[in-house]
């Protein structure tokens, strides 16, 4: 049995944190953009760095930096099917791995840092991408259930040129 970690509510358990994560690639993976947006808190931030030296969102370059309000703009221009970065959009299945509770990573009190590895397949008109990375979660508990409050996603090919983002939303 896996020991609880502690966060502002209640303790929460590996099992927990990783049935949160598996659910939130799946509405990721099937385009479920109401779903997604609903686990993010309102202070979130998702970030995805653009090359190795990946301490400071503010100060390095990035593929994606948002905060909760652009989150809601992107995935709003999305629904609005005039700014596909692809019509149809790919078709995606990620397998996320190797999940752990991390030590505190800053964050408000109680936040819980998770890792975990992703392995995901991008299938499109023109051929297939494999995508791998690892990703640092932030979550919390609001009202009684996870929510994230951060999200940073480290390919591990990110020094190549992308030649889609959508995997990322």
């Amino acid at each position: 049995m896996t020991a609880p970690a502690t966060t502002h509510e209640t303790a929460v358990d590996l099992r927990q944190v990783e049935q949160f994560l598996y659910r939130e690639a799946r509405y990721a993976d099937e385009h479920d953009y109401d779903a997604w947006e609903a686990l993010w808190t309102d202070d979130a931030l998702y970030w995805v760095p653009a090359s190795a030296s990946d301490d400071d969102p503010v100060q390095r370059m990035s593929v994606i930096s948002d905060n909760r309000s652009r989150i809601a703009t992107r995935l709003k221009q999305l629904r609005t099917g005039k700014r596909y970065a692809q019509s149809p959009p790919s078709h995606l299945r990620r397998i996320v791995s190797n999940v752990e509770i991390l030590d505190d990573e800053g964050g408000e009190p109680g936040d819980l840092t998770v890792g975990a590895n992703f392995v995901l397949v991008e299938s499109r008109e023109r051929g297939n991408e494999i995508w791998a990375g690892r990703t640092t979660y932030r979550l919390r508990l609001v009202d009684g259930l996870l929510r994230l409050a951060y999200k940073k996603v480290v390919l591990v090919d990110r020094d190549r040129a992308l030649p889609t983002l959508s995997f990322l939303i």
